[in-house]
C-alpha cells in the first residue's frame, strides 16, 4: 500500500510568497531604523578620541626626542624596521621640505573642513563611521601641526629600513590610515546620491 503525498496547492504558494515578501520588508525597515538611530553625545566622543590620539602621538614624539635625538637609533627587527629621530620640516613623509607657512596655511583649512563636515554630519548609527574616522584623521593633522607651530619641524622616527621608506610618526599613520578607511567608506558605504547633502548649505542631514 502505497502514501499518496498531496501536491500543495496555488494558494498555498501564494501565502509562502507573501509572508517572504512581507519578512524581507520588515527586515529592510529594521536595518533604516537601525542606521537612523542617534548617536549618544558623538562630538563629545569625538573630542576625547582626538585629545587621546594627540596626547599618544605627542607622547610618543617626546620619548624620540629624549632618547633617540644624538644617537644612532635602535634597531627592532634587523633591517627591517628601525627607531631613529629625524627632524621633518615638511609634510608627511618628508614632502614639500621648508615651506612651513604653506603647510600651515594648508593645516588651517584642512581643520575647517574637518570640523564643518564633524558639525553638518547628521549625529546617526549610518555615519557612525564617518565622524569617527574624520577624527582620527583630525588628530593626526593636529598632532604634527602643534610640531610645526611650537618646534618648527615634526619629529619623525619611524623607519622601514626594509623598503627604504620615508621616516614617519604616529600621527602620520592616523591621517594614511584615516584617509583610506574615508575612501574606502564613500566608495562601499556612502554610495547614494544624497548620502552628501548635509553638506549642502541649508541642509542639515541627508538621512
Amino acid at each position: 500500500m502505497f502514501l499518496r503525498l498531496s501536491r500543495p496547492h496555488h494558494h498555498d504558494t501564494i501565502n509562502i510568497l507573501t509572508v517572504c515578501y512581507f519578512k524581507s520588508i520588515m527586515e529592510n525597515k529594521t536595518a533604516s531604523n537601525y542606521n537612523d538611530l542617534p548617536l549618544k553625545a558623538p562630538k563629545l566622543k569625538g573630542i576625547l578620541l582626538i585629545l587621546f590620539l594627540v596626547l599618544l602621538d605627542q607622547g610618543t614624539k617626546y620619548l624620540a626626542i629624549r632618547y633617540l635625538r644624538g644617537s644612532s637609533g635602535i634597531s627592532l627587527i634587523d633591517n627591517v624596521l628601525n627607531l631613529r629621530y629625524l627632524e621633518n620640516r615638511g609634510m608627511a613623509f618628508g614632502l614639500l621640505q621648508n615651506k612651513i607657512l604653506f603647510l600651515v596655511l594648508t593645516c588651517i583649512v584642512f581643520f575647517v573642513a574637518i570640523i564643518y563636515l564633524f558639525i553638518k554630519a547628521p549625529a546617526t548609527v549610518y555615519y557612525r563611521p564617518l565622524l569617527y574616522t574624520a577624527a582620527i584623521v583630525f588628530a593626526g593633522a593636529m598632532g604634527n601641526f602643534i610640531d610645526r607651530v611650537f618646534r618648527g619641524y615634526v619629529v619623525d622616527f619611524i623607519y622601514f629600513s626594509l623598503i627604504d621608506f620615508p621616516t614617519f610618526n604616529v600621527a602620520d599613520i592616523y591621517v594614511t590610515c584615516g584617509i583610506t578607511v574615508m575612501v574606502f567608506l564613500m566608495f562601499f558605504r556612502y554610495k547614494e546620491e544624497n548620502d552628501f547633502d548635509f553638506l549642502k548649505p541649508g541642509n542639515r542631514s541627508a538621512r
